[in-house]
């Protein structure tokens, strides 16, 4: 059964991404390195008349994805506030409609250059706002310690940029062993982290996707909004939509994501406010 999950479809959408060679958790692994793909690298459609600079770091919106209004993802199990017994597999049995998983790389001329994963399309699930799963099909199961676990799941196009619709993504908590369950109230304003993620390399470090997960929340100049703090730099977000991160140092790079109210103050809930490390690495000339 689907939690109420309140979701804004993205005003903008998406045409290219960064590339990477971050190594997927679980069923999922990136595309192959820098050296064994074209390094020419086509300007990306971005929508310059909302970007945001700060010192050397530009943060531009970016725009071109297919939209895949129509995709549906549904959780089946686990249930909601059920108890997984300890040292067993968890299993997550999905239902997707209007949408493969898989083998099929989202369709989008304007990237036929990015970075995709090379199973293609999946699910991004994300357990307490850590670091993402990537899962590609639509029954799988996985080793989970002792805990209490807030599991979103949504869809995922081939190069990570998620689907933002309502439908397309799920909201649940659940119990695995005899941790205490800890009842979190799902209905409140949340923020998800989703990428970047780990390293990228070359020319693929050059251009960085963005991209967060909202639920029961809505973004406005006047109202909530997304404090970015990206190596000390601040940017705020009022829309919610994939965008693009230019003008990175090579070397280690801090992301900081919190959601916030009108007034600046972060917005009360356990998974407001996340920081993520990165790593840029330049290749030596071949």
């Amino acid at each position: 059964m689907k939690n109420l999950i309140f979701l804004i479809t993205a005003g903008f959408l998406f045409a290219s991404c960064e590339r990477n060679t971050s190594t997927e958790k679980a069923s999922s692994t990136d595309s192959t390195a820098a050296g064994k793909m074209q390094v020419d690298i086509n300007p990306m459609p971005v929508d310059t008349m909302g970007m945001m600079v700060k010192g050397d770091i530009r943060l531009l919106p970016l725009k071109g994805s297919p939209e895949f209004s129509d995709a549906v993802l549904e959780l089946n199990a686990p249930s909601e506030n059920s108890k997984q017994k300890s040292g067993e597999p968890v299993s997550f049995k999905y239902e997707v409609k209007n949408y493969k998983l898989r083998g099929s790389k989202t369709p989008n001329p304007s990237c036929n250059q990015c970075n995709e994963s090379k199973d293609g399309q999946h699910i991004h699930l994300i357990f307490n706002n850590e670091p993402y799963i990537a899962v590609y099909k639509p029954d799988t199961t996985l080793n989970l310690k002792d805990g209490h676990y807030v599991a979103l799941s949504f869809l995922s196009r081939s190069y990570h940029e998620s689907l933002k619709h309502f439908e397309a993504a799920d909201i649940r908590q659940f119990t695995v062993g005899n941790a205490k369950a800890k009842s979190v109230d799902l209905s409140k304003p949340m923020l998800f982290y989703s990428r970047p993620k780990g390293e990228y390399k070359g020319q693929f470090a050059k251009r960085i996707l963005l991209d967060f997960y909202l639920v029961n929340n809505q973004l406005s100049a006047d109202g909530n909004k997304v404090r970015a703090t990206i190596n000390g730099n601040e940017f705020l977000i009022n829309k919610w939509q994939p965008y693009v991160i230019e003008g990175l140092p090579m070397g280690e790079n801090i992301i900081k994501l919190e959601l916030i109210d009108k007034d600046g103050k972060l917005v009360d809930g356990p998974f407001n406010s996340i920081e993520r490390k990165i790593t840029l690495i330049e290749e030596p000339a071949s």
